[in-house]
């Protein structure tokens, strides 16, 4: 039923897909279109023009431009959802603390620190973020110029620190403590948590195109690779300088013999499938699905599209939270089967099966936010880490209750 009054009526209209949420979707969706493709009918780049007008007192070492506008209100964003979050779940402490963490991590490693970096004349750089949702910070080029305390922050980061917590902790640390995609989700997009697709169908979608955009992202990173390494064998053949970017002329790849690596490279049906994959997926992926879809529709399709259908990050977390520590556990005969657990996952994950069945469960799609504890009325959830698991969990009756899924 719709609330009484003007306001609960708006309230209700926005958070169940009424008229001012379809209006609020459009207006999203038209907001990320101009942002990633507006230079192509904004010759003037107006949204540059305003970031430059807002962001003028900063020294001239730094340029502003629309990104810099553009992160300026994901922060604003962010922090009034996070004060909201704050007010509603004022009582429980878990969801204080990882919403004032989410919100710092936005506005210093997320927002200011990149700025305060290009001020002092360094290179732009994002703390917060790790291969492969950052998936340049591994190509040839931006490994030879950036700084060397940014390369080894960036291969530890991904390669060593990412696991290991995600085996401690699972993915929570990272996609409801640090990420700005989750702390949006959670902050801004709170009013639409409860949005997201339960069923059956939508399950076996996530679990194709989340692994397919790792794959995706596996694939971009090794094209980077592969063509440096044989652009930088043409480049010697042709006697071009080894400048990066410099692409050997068609002429002289012709003349590449094919015994070498780049010879081979060049001709095979794998260099055009990689080329294509190094030039569109910044442009699909991270703009279209990340921004365009995953931010765009909440108002419509919950809140966490982009994290549960196609972040390679979210994959790669859910992958090894199979092996790691985190659960979700279920008190035993406690569930009354009122479904609130399932309907406020952002995940789309079903809570109530599991519970009902008194199963303690582990999902590759949850990013422990918590929130199925939160509503429960019986108290019969709890998000802990544990350095064993009961046999039932790992036996052969996790594989006919479907607990395995995700």
């Amino acid at each position: 039923m719709r609330r009484q009054g003007a306001l609960g009526w708006l309230v209700h209209d926005m958070s169940h897909r009424g008229v001012t949420a379809w209006v609020t979707s459009v207006a999203l969706v038209a907001f990320y279109l101009i942002l990633y493709f507006g230079g192509t009918f904004d010759q003037q780049g107006r949204l540059d023009a305003w970031a430059r007008s807002l962001f003028g007192w900063l020294p001239d070492s730094y340029e502003p431009t629309r990104w810099t506008l553009y992160g300026a209100l994901y922060s604003i964003a962010m922090v009034g959802g996070g004060a909201f979050m704050l007010w509603k779940y004022r009582h429980n402490r878990y969801q204080v603390v990882r919403t004032l963490v989410v919100m710092a991590i936005q506005v210093s490693f997320g927002f200011s620190v990149p700025i305060l970096l290009k001020v002092f004349g360094q290179p732009e750089y994002y703390f917060s973020y790790f291969w492969p949702l950052k998936f340049e910070y591994f190509y040839p080029s931006t490994i030879v110029s950036q700084p060397l305390p940014f390369v080894v922050y960036s291969f530890v980061g991904s390669l060593l620190l990412v696991p290991v917590m995600t085996l401690l902790y699972g993915k929570r640390w990272y996609c409801s403590w640090v990420c700005g995609c989750g702390g949006l989700a959670n902050t801004f997009g709170e009013p639409w948590r409860h949005l997201s697709q339960k069923s059956h169908s939508a399950w076996r979608f996530e679990k194709y195109s989340i692994h397919l955009t790792l794959l995706l992202a596996l694939m971009v990173t090794a094209a980077w690779h592969l063509g440096h390494l044989s652009e930088t064998q043409a480049r010697a053949a042709c006697n071009l300088p080894e400048l990066w970017g410099a692409r050997p002329e068609a002429a002289c790849l012709d003349q590449l013999p094919t015994s070498t690596f780049a010879g081979w490279y060049y001709r095979s049906a794998f260099h055009p499938l990689m080329e294509f994959a190094r030039q569109y997926y910044g442009i699909i992926v991270l703009s279209v699905l990340s921004g365009v879809v995953g931010t765009g529709l909440y108002p419509l399709g919950g809140t966490r599209l982009w994290c549960r259908y196609f972040c390679p990050m979210a994959a790669l977390l859910g992958l090894i939270q199979k092996l790691g520590r985190f659960r979700i556990r279920v008190k035993r005969d406690m569930c009354i089967s009122c479904g609130m657990c399932t309907e406020y996952c952002e995940m789309g994950i079903d809570v109530r099966a599991y519970a009902q069945a008194n199963r303690s469960f582990t999902r590759a799609s949850c990013v422990g936010c918590g929130m199925c504890a939160e509503v429960c009325p019986r108290g019969v959830l709890r998000l802990e880490n544990v350095s064993r698991r009961d046999a039932a969990e790992l036996s052969m009756s996790s594989f006919l209750d479907e607990s395995w899924k995700g």
